[in-house]
């Protein structure tokens, strides 16, 4: 049938119009990613353990029947894959040098050598299309020396097409050589996975790929600004293919250039400058510069997904420059900013700022909007900050009063107070109030009665003392530790008179245990400095045994802190104006 006329006349005014060249060129136009696809292991970047690896089998011809080879995408796993193929079947014979000139490296690389198959597993990965794939690996070529079998995603095959391909894949016949790639090397059955060299390939270093780009855009004649190219190739999140590809589309936004500006348009990013200014902010406590970035994003149309993950990656820098401020590189555009900021902020105060704004890009998601969800995280990280170095208050900055900001800056809390937990949607805030003092920081833990070094000093003090009649107090202050403690808490006193403590027991275990007895009754010579007689028997307990009236206080200070915590002003203000809800709530010792 002949062409419609219509149809050719379209095509030869497109050709007339286009001119000659311009049409050779529209249909000859690669991608960067494809037309810079290395050739052979000398080109490959990023990747040298895996090229020392394979380079060493080919020169020694120690060569195995499968190879897996594992990675993110964008990595090299089919291009080294190819490379292996032309590596083995070179006319000029094995070797890590391919010619890549003979006839078979040109059509390896071209796509058409028979006994190199390529076969994607995410849409052929029933029994019947591997069992098809291994019945051909029987024949191959006169003219190749092996026939190579790649099976790409290799972890989307069905278990069944697993297990048709396990023995070919034990023995093959000798010509055939298995490469499988995969970006989930654990959905792969161990059956499998012992049967190949694995070789996990690595994400590309930023500055590895900064260099291939710069390379590449030189063989372009193309300009570009080295902040551009450092922003793809964060965007590129270690896949040289991804950099290419926001490459190619970059010289199209920038009209044949890569700029930085029109880099960031394309990707949606903001200057770092803003970010600077964000952290700026916060150390001279302006929230007004805050609602500016806030608004200049929103002119830009920048992601704000996007600007809090750019904001932790710029505080993790400053936590290392703070750690260790030679670990900055010289070359880093913003090297004097993080460097001051790091001494600006505190440690504490950056470990903080980073967990608000992970939590707050998490929480994005569940925001009325993505603009609300960025301006509250910067607000949590205005109004929340760490206390002293080694407090463990965080308090707010802005809303606290001089008195509640005297008392969060005090040396502990008064008797009585209480810690709480409140949960704010980002980092957990413990806080200590006591009721009608405001916040204060929380004391260190008291040291457990008869622990350490208090309990003699204690003695000594109190040895001349007459007892009082409180037996649960007595215990308390006596350096009792272990078993002989818990079988004190057991007692409850029925009489007593100087010399003699009559005790009751809820059982004969405890009435007979005489070790623990004579245990008590040491401490209690060496507290009152005198000889003491014990008499222990079996009755009724009262209520009033050690443990029994320990646990009836501990429940009194416990409705107490919680009535001083939820009673607070500013719990209260805090609760009403972040949303934060009180979720622990436990009396601070002593």
């Amino acid at each position: 049938m002949a062409p419609t006329p219509g149809r050719r006349d379209r095509r030869w005014v497109v050709a007339a119009s286009a001119g000659p060249s311009d049409t050779i060129e529209s249909v000859s136009y690669l991608v960067l990613a494809r037309k810079y696809r290395p050739r052979d292991f000398a080109g490959i970047v990023g990747q040298e353990h895996v090229v020392r690896a394979l380079s060493h089998a080919l020169a020694t011809q120690r060569l195995h029947h499968a190879w897996l080879f594992t990675g993110t995408r964008g990595v090299g796993k089919t291009t080294i894959s190819r490379i292996l193929a032309k590596a083995l079947n070179c006319e000029t014979g094995v070797s890590a040098t391919p010619c890549g000139v003979c006839p078979t490296c040109v059509a390896i690389d071209a796509g058409r050598f028979t006994d190199y198959v390529e076969m994607d597993a995410a849409s052929n990965r029933g029994v019947d299309e591997i069992t098809q794939v291994l019945e051909s690996a029987a024949y191959k070529q006169d003219a190749s020396r092996y026939k190579v079998l790649m099976i790409d995603e290799v972890h989307m095959l069905t278990n069944t097409a697993f297990n048709a391909m396990l023995k070919t894949l034990e023995e093959p016949p000798e010509h055939v050589k298995f490469v499988l790639a995969t970006t989930d090397p654990q959905k792969i059955p161990v059956t499998v996975l012992s049967r190949c060299l694995q070789f996990n390939l690595k994400q590309m270093p930023q500055p590895h790929i900064v260099a291939h780009l710069e390379t590449v855009l030189a063989a372009e004649k193309v300009a570009a600004d080295r902040a551009a190219l450092r922003l793809i190739a964060r965007a590129a999140a270690g896949s040289m293919r991804d950099a290419l590809s926001l490459t190619d589309q970059a010289i199209a936004y920038g009209g044949g250039a890569v700029a930085e500006a029109a880099v960031r348009g394309m990707l949606g990013s903001i200057d770092d400058a803003y970010l600077v200014r964000v952290l700026d902010a916060l150390v001279e406590e302006k929230a007004d510069a805050l609602f500016e970035v806030a608004a200049k994003m929103r002119e830009l149309s920048a992601s704000f997904a996007a600007a809090l993950a750019d904001l932790a990656t710029l505080l993790s820098r400053i936590a290392v420059a703070q750690a260790h401020p030679d670990a900055v590189a010289e070359d880093a555009p913003d090297r004097d900013d993080v460097l001051r900021l790091a001494k600006a902020l505190g440690p504490e105060e950056v470990q903080l700022y980073y967990q608000i704004v992970i939590l707050g890009r998490n929480d994005l998601a569940y925001a009325p909007d993505e603009e609300t969800g960025f301006t509250m995280t910067l607000l949590r990280m205005l109004n929340f900050r760490p206390q002293e170095a080694g407090a463990a208050v965080v308090a707010p900055r802005a809303a606290a009063t001089p008195a509640k900001a005297g008392a969060a800056r005090g040396t502990g809390a008064m008797p009585g107070a209480a810690s709480a937990v409140a949960s704010t949607g980002a980092a957990p805030v413990r806080m200590s109030a006591h009721a009608g003092a405001g916040v204060a920081s929380e004391p260190a833990p008291a040291t457990p009665p008869g622990r350490g070094n208090a309990a003699p000093a204690i003695a000594a003090s109190a040895a001349s003392a007459p007892f009082d009649g409180d037996w649960t107090a007595l215990i308390a202050r006596l350096p009792l530790t272990g078993f002989v403690r818990n079988w004190a808490n057991q007692t409850e006193l029925s009489a007593h008179e100087p010399g003699l403590f009559s005790l009751r027991v809820p059982g004969r275990t405890q009435a007979e245990d005489r070790s623990m007895q004579e245990k008590l009754r040491a401490s209690l010579e060496q507290y009152f400095g005198r000889p003491v007689r014990l008499a222990v028997s079996v009755g009724d307990m009262q209520g009033a045994s050690v443990a029994a009236v320990n646990e009836r206080a501990a429940d009194a200070r416990q409705r107490e802190a919680e009535a001083s915590i939820k009673n607070d002003p500013f719990v209260r203000e805090l609760v009403e104006k972040t949303g934060a809800r009180v979720t622990d709530i436990r009396p601070s010792q002593g």
